[in-house]
């Protein structure tokens, strides 16, 4: 697969959203901004959004919604990569914001659920109704790990709902192209989940499971954020092992490599859905390739 390069001097680039005028929208989750980059990979900021924005989506108004970790990492250098660490003693809790493309205002809509503050939510999808699914990937502490969880949102900001409780580290999250199956990644545990969706905001029972397990990956490699193709399969971006692993429903997985062993997240666009932008935040840059296969084209764009 031949990739070209974007755009470079990124501060861990993520939540790519490709745009009806060619160009990437993107947080940068260590600069606290959302991020315009220009097919020709020129970089302006959007937003300066604070905290640690980590997923963005366009919503039903044209609005950007933005999952924001609330600064759950410490960045530090490693043989020339910018690696997200511990929670600092400071972090207090994540947020859901909006921010209006035509004036940069920024608007905080949920910090909490059922009384409960949000630890890190991390990345959302929209579904056809204008909801939208999110995960909270939780965070680190002296003492372990906040588990995280599934949830589902308005984007008037009057309603939040926890769908799933207590799973480990929930990153990436995606639909089926006909919206009858919700996917997370599970960073730490290298697994994809996936929820049969009974209306919006509310999944089938699974037991004493957290939900359906599509596929563990073997040895360590760690998920991150993902992307649907128009056939079903789920991309998810992949940590150690860099790179994008599709994973078909049935539990098959292909694995496509990327120059960058932190690569965070794949959106789709273009013509025939085929145009493919990879984040790879270890190196601070936005790749664009040819997909093998059309993504799924989202609900909303602007």
């Amino acid at each position: 697969m031949d990739f070209e390069l974007v755009a470079e001097g990124l501060k861990f680039p993520e939540g790519p959203v490709a745009m009806a005028d060619g160009s990437i929208i993107l947080v940068e989750i260590e600069r606290k901004t959302l991020t315009r980059v220009t097919p020709d990979g020129e970089t302006s900021i959007v937003a300066d959004l604070g905290g640690g924005p980590n997923g963005a989506a366009i919503g039903p108004d044209g609005a950007v919604y933005i999952c924001n970790n609330g600064g759950a990492f410490q960045f530090f250098e490693q043989n020339g990569l910018n690696i997200p660490g511990p929670t600092p003693p400071t972090h207090d809790g994540g947020l859901i914001q909006r921010v209006n493309l035509a004036t940069g205002k920024v608007e905080t809509l949920y910090t909490e659920c059922e009384g409960r503050r949000l630890v890190g939510p991390n990345d959302l999808v929209f579904d056809k109704h204008g909801g939208f699914w999110f995960t909270d990937h939780g965070c680190s502490t002296a003492d372990g790990r906040k588990f995280g969880g599934l949830y589902y949102a308005l984007a008037d900001g009057s309603k939040i709902v926890r769908v799933r409780d207590h799973i480990i580290s929930p990153n990436g999250v995606g639909l089926s192209p006909d919206e009858k199956v919700a996917y997370a990644a599970d960073t730490n545990l290298g697994r994809l989940w996936a929820w049969d969706i009974e209306q919006p905001g509310v999944v089938t029972e699974t037991g004493f499971a957290p939900g359906r397990v599509i596929c563990n990956l073997p040895g360590y490699q760690l998920l991150d954020s993902l992307a649907v193709e128009a056939g079903g399969k789920v991309c998810v971006a992949t940590i150690i092992n860099g790179g994008i692993t599709a994973f078909d429903p049935d539990g098959s997985t292909e694995h496509f490599p990327v120059p960058d062993v932190i690569v965070t997240n794949i959106c789709f666009g273009g013509a025939d859905m085929r145009d493919a932008w990879i984040t790879a935040s270890g190196t601070g840059k936005l790749y664009k390739c040819r997909w093998p296969r059309p993504g799924l084209k989202l609900n909303f764009n602007a």
